[in-house]
């Protein structure tokens, strides 16, 4: 498994963040990157959305498996940072209305580059979970899958594009 999540309000990228919280990580590190390697853990932290925001009710996120590591890469022009993404991510999306919730495995890997601007763009590979407010996505909680790319700008809007892209809604599997 490889893995990333986009925070709920996409907030740049602090380790892996889960497109749509807003929430970077901060939590102590879940993994041990090889030494020497250039690579870093990158844990992503717990986060909550208000019912209305991404699905009809509040939701609470949290890895349950979270073995994600970071990489800064040379930027590619001034003002751009690029980081590269990968490992293993399974995050517990909860219903905090009912209880019910669904572990998604966003185990993707991404190039992210993240503009003095605040607009982000992002070239993925795999699944990575997208919180969607404004975009060319209706509102909700998704696992995006295949081989896409995600620009957001400095205000949030997410658009999803790409040969092959598959959505999984998570508010539907856990309403």
């Amino acid at each position: 498994m490889r893995s990333i999540v986009l925070g709920a309000l996409g907030t740049a990228c602090a380790a892996v963040v889960t497109l749509g919280t807003g929430h970077a990580a901060a939590a102590a590190p879940a993994t041990t990157a090889p030494q020497g390697s250039g690579w870093e853990p990158a844990p992503s932290a717990p986060w909550d959305v208000a019912a209305g925001e991404r699905c009809a009710f509040a939701i609470h996120g949290e890895p349950i498996v979270d073995e994600v590591v970071r990489r800064e890469l040379p930027p590619p022009a001034e003002g751009v940072t690029r980081s590269a993404y990968k490992g293993d991510l399974v995050v517990r999306v909860t219903n905090k209305e009912t209880g019910a919730h669904y572990d998604a495995d966003v185990s993707g890997s991404a190039l992210v580059d993240v503009y003095a601007s605040g607009a982000q763009f992002w070239r993925v590979a795999g699944p990575v979970l997208v919180g969607v407010g404004d975009g060319n996505l209706a509102r909700g909680m998704y696992v995006v899958d295949g081989v896409y790319t995600i620009g957001i700008s400095p205000t949030g809007s997410k658009t999803v594009t790409g040969p092959v892209v598959a959505t999984d809604s998570i508010c539907a599997h856990i309403d």
